[in-house]
């Protein structure tokens, strides 16, 4: 019996498809609290705009029904979800006390639960958690794609020198990307997730 290529190429794109939007690919959101925003405890350099990307790309994870973790971090004053990416009801919320989101919760757990391969990854900060997030993600056999513009983080000090922000975030990205994760913008996921 003779498969037409138009054929093929039909299998090809549910199956594609079915990657993308099926049970396969979840967002995870990492500490997007409110003491990393202006007036809290650890303010970062432009929190808003990487909450507001978050958000961005947690309305579209919605609208496509697929599945959606947060992690917080157990810190106070200011330990609450922000309000950019408030958790909706039936959305999994983990809260821990290690930078690693996977070490002593049940993250894991859920996620393999839920046949999860793949994991859209952003958040604060992304020299520390969102870091530590995608290298064990990575090493746990997941696929990783973390969000540039979706994440933020703050200038740091080394005896005398300090790092800017923006040198802490983009040479954290630089890392990953060689070797745990592929790098893509908000604009650009949700342009792939929406084809």
């Amino acid at each position: 019996m003779k498969i037409s290529y138009k054929f093929l190429l039909i299998v090809w794109m549910l199956g594609a498809g079915s990657m993308a939007y099926g049970q396969k690919t979840a967002l995870l959101l990492v500490d997007i609290q409110d003491f990393y925003f202006p007036g809290g405890r650890v303010q970062l350099e432009n929190p808003e705009m990487a909450g507001m990307n978050a958000g961005l790309i947690l309305d579209h994870f919605r609208k496509c029904e697929l599945p959606v973790y947060h992690v917080r971090h157990n810190f106070e004053p200011g330990g609450n979800i922000h309000q950019y990416v408030k958790p909706e009801a039936g959305e999994p919320v983990f809260s821990k006390d290690q930078v690693n989101a996977f070490l002593d919760t049940e993250l894991l757990g859920m996620l393999q639960a839920d046949s999860i391969e793949q994991l859209v990854i952003c958040g604060m900060q992304t020299h520390m958690c969102v870091e530590a997030a995608v290298r064990a993600a990575h090493d746990l056999g997941f696929s990783c794609l973390l969000v540039t513009d979706a994440c933020a983080t703050r200038a740091l000090q080394y005896e005398e020198n300090i790092i800017p922000a923006k040198n802490v975030h983009y040479s954290t990205i630089k890392t990953l990307q060689d070797s745990y994760a592929r790098v893509i913008t908000t604009e650009n996921l949700i342009k792939e997730f929406s084809r």
